[in-house]
């Protein structure tokens, strides 16, 4: 095979091969300490040392179940040197070490930790993509020169992380399979693009992660290295192992590469602000915010842009990301109402934004942008009223939440439950305003009521005048009603087309002898839609679904 390759992207690829076992001895060094430095390089590094120093003679494993039966699933060096490895009984490790101390599994607590450490990436490069179960892929195209260049950049992620008590493994290749492949047996290695090939050519077969049936074959053939299949013709690679393993191979050579799948889209615009001392005070964050919104805003302004859905990131030096996401109902193109917005969403958080250690990094970002309509705002005082509404629920929307400050649109359908849909505000208010509601007869009483039940509380109805007729009281909520007047009946039928079996409703407006006014009806046809097992017609049932105010 050629080793050319046209690829231009950067690829890093991190394996942490002992996560399950280093979270949990991470967990038992942490234990005493605040529980936010989960993942925190700021943790005294004497107790870490020291409790490190007790361990480190305690050969430890991570166990999971597998065909009924415990297998090793992590160990650390000190179970290594005994000679156990990934996929040994229990039973086995046990004989071979009595003294062997065992954990369970939890691949939902490394699957978070995995996150974390991916959050925490997040500082490096926007593009960071999850590699189960134990790496991560950070695409660091056009980025590296930030951090003094690709070999700086590795050697800062990978110390970090081992001052965090996790052992790691990085490369950097032209391909994430080739990247990938080079941790698994060459850590710290930096490819050339166009180099690929040569770099894992001496490296064994299994270093690809193809599995153990493809790998044992590769060795049966007597093909050990990367570089003995690659020279290999393509057709017999393909009929002996498939297609799928030869396009690994040829990734991992540098010909082409599957794209990574980024855990977070890539933000339309962004900017970041890193501080050589953290900051810590509520007046210093909010400055940092208003002057990041002040360069985030100039930066839209010239493409004729405005921001729909903002977030804020604030890194803490102790590796703990937090997250803060405001949306707009209409483009914002004054950094004034981005920090009004974030200073309602900081002050309205239940958790509030603990800055431990302090932030050392500050990034605002715009994940949605629309172009600006520019209107006449002069003489429209309709344009004016529409802003101040569009502002306000945005500022509430901040403070209680989006999904919670919803308008009403009417819906095409005579089911009353159905007649109209709770949208969010910031999305349909323009729909709202321009929708046309039925029109109320003048000096007339609703024909129902503005609100409704969630869901139709049952009643119960004595008699009713005739098998149709209304009913001359009822009990609802163990309370007794007469009617004194009556209007209806109104009769719904359900729309046929949809799935199931629905009753014809009779709906009745009913004022009882204290003047409560009620919107009652009642489930079925008498002897044409309710019937017992035996086909007999039974009474239908009545229900009240609304209150006249």
């Amino acid at each position: 095979m050629s080793a050319s390759s046209l690829n231009r992207r950067r690829i890093l690829s991190l394996w942490l091969p002992r996560l399950p076992i280093d979270r949990i001895r991470r967990f038992f060094s942490n234990v005493g300490l605040d529980k936010g430095k989960a993942f925190s390089s700021e943790v005294d590094a004497g107790s870490r040392e020291e409790n490190a120093s007790k361990q480190k003679d305690e050969p430890s494993i991570v166990v999971i179940k597998d065909n009924n039966a415990l297998v090793i699933h992590a160990l650390d060096e000190a179970a290594e040197r005994l000679g156990l490895h990934i996929g040994l009984p229990l039973a086995n490790a046990r004989a071979m070490c009595p003294d062997l101390k065992v954990f369970d599994a939890d691949v939902v607590a490394d699957a978070k930790t995995l996150s974390d450490i991916a959050d925490w990436c997040d500082r490096f490069t926007p593009l960071v993509a999850l590699d189960p179960p134990h790496g991560l892929f950070l695409d660091i195209t056009g980025c590296a020169h930030l951090f003094g260049g690709e070999a700086a950049l590795l050697q800062t992620l990978v110390r970090a992380l081992a001052r965090q008590g996790f052992a790691v493994s990085a490369a950097i290749a032209g391909t994430s399979v080739c990247a990938r492949t080079l941790t698994r047996q060459a850590s710290g290695t930096i490819v050339a693009d166009g180099r690929e090939a040569a770099a894992i050519s001496a490296l064994p077969v299994s270093a690809l992660g193809a599995g153990e049936a493809i790998t044992t074959g590769l060795r049966r053939a007597g093909l050990k290295t990367i570089g003995d299949v690659a020279s290999r013709e393509p057709h017999e690679i393909t009929a002996r192992f498939g297609a799928r393993f030869f396009t690994l191979l040829a990734h991992a050579l540098g010909h082409g590469d599957a794209p990574i799948n980024p855990r977070k889209p890539l933000p339309d615009y962004i900017v970041e602000k890193r501080f050589a001392e953290p900051i810590a005070t509520d007046t210093m964050i909010a400055m940092t915010l208003s002057r990041l919104a002040d360069t985030l805003i100039a930066s839209m302004e010239k493409q004729g842009k405005g921001a729909r859905r903002l977030e804020a990131a604030f890194f803490r030096t102790d590796g703990v990301v937090r997250a803060i996401m405001v949306e707009t109902g209409r483009p914002v193109t004054r950094s004034a109402v981005v920090d009004r917005l974030f200073r309602e969403r900081l002050d309205a958080l239940a958790d509030p934004l603990d800055p431990g250690f302090g932030f050392d990094m500050v990034r605002l970002s715009a994940s949605r942008t629309e172009i600006v309509v520019q209107e006449q705002r002069d003489l429209d005082a309709h344009v004016h009223d529409n802003d101040e509404i569009a502002a306000l629920i945005d500022r509430i929307a901040a403070r209680i939440g989006g999904k919670r400050v919803v308008v009403h649109l009417p819906q095409d359908t005579h089911i009353p439950e159905c007649a109209v849909l709770a949208a969010p505000a910031q999305h349909h208010l323009a729909v709202a305003m321009q929708a046309a509601w039925p029109a109320r007869a003048e000096s007339e009483p609703p024909l129902r009521p503005l609100r409704l039940f969630e869901k139709p509380e049952p009643i119960k109805v004595p008699f009713a005048t005739v098998p149709d007729g209304p009913p001359h009281q009822f009990t609802w909520r163990r309370a007794q009603h007469s009617v004194a007047r009556v209007e209806g009946p109104e009769r719904i039928a359900m729309e046929w087309w949809q799935d199931g079996k629905q009753l014809t409703r009779d709906y009745f407006r009913i004022e009882d002898a204290e003047g409560l006014r009620f919107w009652i009806f009642r489930d079925g046809l008498y002897e044409g839609e309710c019937f017992d097992k035996e086909g007999k017609p039974i009474p239908p049932n009545w229900y009240v679904h609304g209150l006249f105010a």
